[in-house]
């Protein structure tokens, strides 16, 4: 009987951490179609599981909006060569991404391309390549 019980707590308690693993990285509340943006940074946060970069970016009327952007996390960026020194306050970037569906400032980083020219994929979809549009 013990064995039963415990059996069908530990069955439980993987089944709730199964799905909360699989709701945390659902995408869900982001569009599918992309968008491309241009603005300056003004934070990096290199964080675990989800690191953020938050641009500063001219909307249709010229009023300015910070745009938080979801990124992979540290290490995966780290590997990619994204470093705080890499995207300094003041910096011009374009971004590619999946804007969130109520229509708020953020995205779900894709692709980032600096002033030198340099892109990289933020979000660790290498199998996809750069696009040649990008």
């Amino acid at each position: 009987m013990r064995s039963r019980l415990v059996a069908a707590f530990v069955a439980t308690a993987l089944m709730a951490f199964g799905a909360s693993t699989w709701a945390h990285h659902a995408h869900g509340n982001y569009a599918l179609n992309t968008v491309d943006i241009e603005g300056v940074v003004s934070e990096l946060h290199l964080l675990n599981p989800h690191s953020w970069l938050y641009i500063e970016v001219s909307n249709a009327n010229g009023q300015k909006q910070i745009w938080g952007l979801e990124a992979g996390g540290r290490g995966q960026l780290l590997k990619i060569g994204v470093t705080p020194e890499s995207m300094k306050p003041g910096s011009k970037v374009k971004v590619r991404c999946n804007p969130l569906r109520d229509g708020t400032p953020g995205c779900l980083l894709g692709f980032v391309k600096t002033e030198d020219g340099t892109i990289r994929d933020w979000d660790g979809n290498f199998q996809a390549g750069i696009p040649k549009d990008f």
